[in-house]
């Protein structure tokens, strides 16, 4: 049970810090949508609040066990890119991302939400399963 506490602790704040922003401003804590609003210049205060929150775990890291998490990449950067535009499209797409379908939209039985997420799941799991057979 000890090594996966460390997920079960980051997914209770995932979901805290989703309902505080939906309870104190009334906004939907899908990644997406916040950083969609923050490119249109809107809410830009909160919106960056949030951004920078995201961006700064790994600095935060750091600073309580004393170096930058290991992560190790052997895809290419151009076709993390192109993955990363795909993601893009398809949230604007979907109206969302897992984040905001996952935790919130889920919690608020959301037909839509369950839909999107079911989606994502399904994708992922061919996905992991199809490299899993050509590596």
């Amino acid at each position: 049970m000890t090594p996966y506490l460390p997920s079960l602790f980051g997914g209770m704040l995932l979901g805290l810090s989703a309902v505080l922003l939906l309870v104190a401003n009334g906004r939907i804590a899908g990644i997406s949508g916040i950083v969609g609003r923050l490119l249109g210049g809107h809410h830009v205060p909160g919106n960056l609040a949030f951004v920078i929150g995201l961006l700064s775990g790994p600095f935060l890291y750091a600073a309580a066990y004393g170096h930058l998490p290991n992560i190790t990449t052997v895809t290419p950067w151009p076709l993390v890119l192109i993955a990363g535009l795909l993601v893009g499209v398809g949230t604007r797409m979907g109206s969302g991302c897992t984040s905001g379908h996952g935790i919130l939209g889920l919690a608020r039985f959301s037909k839509r939400s369950l839909a999107a997420t079911a989606t994502f799941l399904i994708a992922g799991i061919a996905a992991a399963t199809t490299m899993g057979a050509l590596g």
